[in-house]
């Protein structure tokens, strides 16, 4: 690739990373929002950790988890923190 080609990539890809971080924002003010319920929130943090691991495929070439590999590892840390939070209301 010559100098302009690597410079475009590079601008596109500057690009992406700011739309993704106004979206991380957004999605984080959403958060703070209430009245939309337990599965709009569950969404939007879902949502959100599918963009952070958008900037690190986009930071970091093969790094990143697939999609896949992302949901199965947020589903096992819900699981471990449902548990917890069984674990202290069963000791009170």
């Amino acid at each position: 690739m010559n100098p302009e080609e690597l410079k475009a990539i590079e601008s596109q890809r500057q690009a992406l990373l700011g739309q993704l971080n106004a979206a991380e924002a957004a999605l984080r003010g959403g958060l703070h929002t209430h009245g939309f319920g337990s599965i709009a929130r569950a969404h939007m943090e879902r949502a959100l950790a599918h963009i952070q691991e958008a900037c690190v495929a986009i930071n970091e070439i093969n790094r990143a988890r697939t999609a896949e590999q992302l949901v199965n590892d947020l589903i096992r840390v819900q699981r471990m923190m449902d548990a917890a939070t069984r674990g202290k209301s069963q000791r009170t």
